[in-house]
């Protein structure tokens, strides 16, 4: 066997298309081969923080059946146990994905799904190499399986009708693929790995054919990636799953070592908001036995040393801020003490280019928000032109107030929106955008398919929207009077029981003092619990008002003027306006004329 480590594999698939099957499959292969849970600790399947591996004894009595006698030259797998996409999109490694070659789960029956286009994207993006498992052949009405059965063999067992079924779904997956611009084709069909996407059928369920995935996943790997699975001399490297507070250990880290050694009290160096963190190993732990490890509750096993590839949980001071998705690096001696700070230090910077305006994303971690970034830029409107978004603000973290004030003071309304990828918000954050008065939208979600797709649609929405805005009727005249002891908010927005003393104030329209200075925008307009578009002469009601503070220009007992637009005063001119929207409209003239003689004419 070379000196070399085990390949680390992440899982992706839709929900449901049997990604956790897979996994518990695999997991059980152990325990299938071994007498007992002793035996099983020992040689079996390890359990380790956020990964499952599998060593290569199993994988050689497994898959030998299709090897032909020849054995794997690494010492196993090791399978990322996070749940999907998201947590595959946080996992880097030096610039690219922690993972080396990744198993793409699809259900032959439903085919590709959003979450399957969204994996697609990721792995594209991070250059990740990846195995189809087409799942779920059992579901093929008439298919006959066998338990532990390789699907080179099933595959020649099968009747006509049966495999005329499976054509025609394995077909269709071509080009829902070629779609994507990747060539998919069976892997007992490929003869160049190098141009096509490897498509293995299985049912893990039934556990059919999960040697041939096995096989080719790691067949793939120790191929085309033996000089990083090579690469294991040198100081330990690790990607930060989590922060978690465990009962017994208090804070500590859930990571993946793929590189170098790491040793109860080695000195490492992370990333944190603040810049690089260096502190000390105090604990390393792994589950007792067989745990599941995100069920171990207090059953902890302390190690002093571990090796890559493995995941592992660690407890070391002043571990509350760091960046999930960022490196760890221990720190073997003080000659390589500045060069690994420089290169955390480069972690702690938010490599988004940013734009001076444009929207705002959020994200739980950097490679969330590395990710949606990505996704954004790319994005394109239906006839496949760039949308070309500018973000103006790119940071990691809950929504908060301070995020929604910013969006609210663009003065584009496209721009008036946060995008998030499985970031919270505050309370009080929440709170502001479920009032009326809040312009500012918020969409998020776990999945980048989702936010893109429905920020695509509100962006059309808000063209629409405004388009018909640009074509409405004509602004009319209005005139309101700020009622005394009525002010309910003085600012951001001010809020105001007011009387319509003549004409009309429309939601949108522009104010002005009777001095001729502006006064704010109508944001919205109240009537007890009813939200009116307009309010009409002889109305008392509440008024938000955008842009303006109750007692710094305007107070209780003023009156304001709608600001008609000059472009409108000859189309009111020519419609049958009141007697009192004439009134008001010379008033609105006159003002303006002192300023500009021909204003309106």
């Amino acid at each position: 066997m070379t000196n070399r480590r085990q390949p680390i594999v992440a899982v992706l698939g839709h929900v449901d298309h049997g990604k956790t099957s897979l996994l518990d499959h695999i997991r059980s292969l152990g325990s299938d081969r071994q007498s007992s849970v002793m035996a099983r600790e020992a040689g079996g399947i390890t359990q380790h923080i956020g990964a499952t591996e599998v060593p290569s004894k199993i994988l050689n009595e497994l898959c030998s059946p299709l090897m032909g006698g020849k054995n794997f030259d690494s010492p196993g797998l090791l399978f990322i146990d996070t749940p999907g996409h998201h947590s595959f999109s946080t996992l880097r490694a030096r610039g690219g994905s922690l993972a080396d070659i990744a198993i793409l789960v699809i259900d032959l029956v439903d085919g590709c799904k959003p979450q399957t286009l969204e994996s697609m994207r990721i792995l594209r993006q991070a250059k990740t190499p990846f195995v189809v498992a087409c799942n779920k052949v059992d579901r093929i009405h008439g298919w006959r399986s066998e338990r532990g059965r390789a699907m080179a063999l099933s595959l020649r067992q099968q009747n006509k009708d049966v495999m005329a079924l499976f054509n025609q779904k394995y077909w269709q997956l071509v080009g829902q693929f070629g779609e994507q611009e990747f060539n998919l084709e069976r892997y007992d069909q490929i003869t160049d790995f190098t141009k096509n996407i490897a498509l293995v059928p299985c049912s893990a369920k039934e556990g059919e054919g999960i040697q041939d995935l096995l096989a080719v996943t790691i067949g793939l790997a120790e191929k085309f990636l033996a000089e990083q699975l090579s690469d294991i001399e040198g100081s330990a490297e690790a990607t930060v799953l989590e922060m978690k507070e465990e009962r017994g250990l208090g804070k500590t880290l859930d990571i993946i070592l793929h590189r170098g050694t790491l040793n109860k009290g080695d000195e490492i160096s992370v990333a944190t908001p603040n810049g690089p963190l260096i502190t000390k190993i105090k604990g390393m732990f792994s589950p007792r036995g067989m745990s599941e490890m995100r069920d171990a509750g207090d059953r902890w096993d302390s190690v002093n040393t571990v090796t890559a590839a493995a995941g592992l949980k660690l407890s070391a001071p002043d571990i509350d801020s760091i960046l999930a998705g960022t490196t760890l690096r221990g720190i073997p001696d003080d000659e390589s003490r500045d060069a690994i700070l420089a290169l955390t230090s480069e972690e702690c910077e938010i490599s988004i280019d940013l734009d001076e305006e444009g929207i705002a994303i959020k994200a739980d971690t950097l490679g969330g928000l590395e990710a949606l970034a990505f996704e954004i830029r790319g994005m394109k409107n239906a006839a496949g032109e760039p949308r070309d978004i500018k973000i103006r603000s790119a940071t990691i973290g809950p929504i908060t107030r301070k995020d929604i004030r910013s969006a609210e003071i663009s003065d584009d309304p496209y721009e008036k929106v946060i995008l998030t990828f499985s970031s919270g918000i505050l309370p009080e954050a929440q709170a502001e955008l479920d009032h009326d008065d809040c312009n500012v939208l918020h969409i998020g979600s776990d999945i980048i398919y989702h936010i893109l797709e429905k920020y695509d649609e509100w962006i059309d929405d808000t063209k629409k929207r405004l388009e018909e805005e640009s074509r409405e009727n004509v602004i009319h005249p209005g005139k309101i009077l700020i009622m005394e002891d009525h002010i309910f908010r003085r600012s951001g927005p001010a809020v105001v029981g007011v009387k319509v003393l003549g004409g009309r104030i429309q939601v949108g329209q522009r104010l002005l003092t009777l001095a001729g200075e502006r006064a704010g925008r109508v944001k919205s307009i109240r009537d007890g619990d009813h939200i009116l578009s307009e309010a009409m002469q002889g109305d008392e009601l509440a008024v938000a008002i955008e842009g303006i503070t109750i007692g710094r220009g305007v107070d209780e007992e003023d009156v304001l003027l709608v600001d008609v637009p000059a472009s409108h005063v000859r189309k009111l001119r020519k419609l049958n306006i009141s007697a009192i929207e004439d009134e008001i409209l010379t008033e609105i003239i006159t003002i303006h004329r002192k300023e500009d003689h021909f204003w309106g004419r």
